[in-house]
């Protein structure tokens, strides 16, 4: 997987997948812009992106919910170089609710966050992927997939990116830009906490994952990037529209 002289734009890369994904794409010889709400984080992972490549990424302060910032991603990107080879839509949020104690302010946040902002980056940047028959990868989730209780307006945003994955690859495929997703499991990153969980029951809940994941064990962040990696490069030429899982295989589990 060779990514010299690509440019590669990766959202949400403050934390978590985001952030192991812009460093791997790094060592694997691309140029980065990174997109990220915490500035301070975002330079954190810039220093270890230089250090990867050898060249300092591109640093994009934005709200994905204001479209003003998604804007600014694709402009300033082009103004620094010139060219979009690879969009990893990852930036996303989750939030606890089922349907008798959600609300609708919630609904719009996680749906605007997790896929309004990615049908208006992604047609932003479509006349320059298909310049450079680039490609797009979005980071959606097993909740995309199979259904599960208490996360409902989270589970509908993620089905929402896989129906989007497949049908933005078939209206591009004969233009020669491929769209594919990946389906995270539980990887171990800091969203469940920002999602509500206290240390306890963050705890609790990676302790659970032991018998909900096949594999019998949570996800690393590594893991989901090499999956990304690969989706994006060439190794990857003949697949569109596709949800990869990478979950230890919990979505073929049932309950027993």
């Amino acid at each position: 997987m060779d990514f010299n002289n690509k440019v590669v734009i990766v959202t949400g890369a403050s934390s978590g997948i985001g952030a192991e994904t812009a460093v791997h794409f790094a060592e694997l010889g691309a140029l980065l812009t990174i997109v990220g709400r915490n500035l301070e984080k975002l330079k954190e992972v810039a220093e270890k992106v230089t250090k990867a490549k050898g060249n300092e990424p591109l640093l994009v302060q934005a709200d994905m919910n204001k479209e003003d910032d998604v804007k600014r991603i694709v402009n300033d990107t082009l103004s620094k170089y010139n060219k979009i080879d690879v969009l990893v839509n990852n930036a996303g949020i989750l939030e606890t609710g089922t349907i008798e104690n959600t609300s609708l302010e919630q609904y719009d946040r996680v749906m605007n966050t997790n896929i309004r902002s990615v049908y208006q980056l992604t047609m932003l940047a479509v006349p320059e992927l298909i310049k450079t028959k680039g490609n797009i990868v979005n980071v959606s989730s097993v909740n995309g997939i199979r259904s599960f209780p208490g996360v409902l307006a989270y589970n509908i945003s993620k089905a929402a990116v896989d129906q989007f994955t497949r049908c933005v690859a078939l209206e591009l495929a004969l233009k020669g830009v491929r769209c594919n997703a990946v389906n995270p499991g539980v990887v171990i990153t800091e969203i469940h906490k920002r999602g509500g969980m206290d240390e306890a029951t963050y705890a609790k809940f990676l302790e659970h994952s032991r018998t909900t994941h096949a594999l019998g064990r949570p996800g690393e962040v590594r893991e989901v990037s090499n999956a990304i990696t690969f989706l994006a490069s060439d190794c990857a030429s003949f697949t569109t529209g596709a949800s990869l899982p990478v979950d230890g295989g919990r979505h073929a589990m049932c309950p027993r």
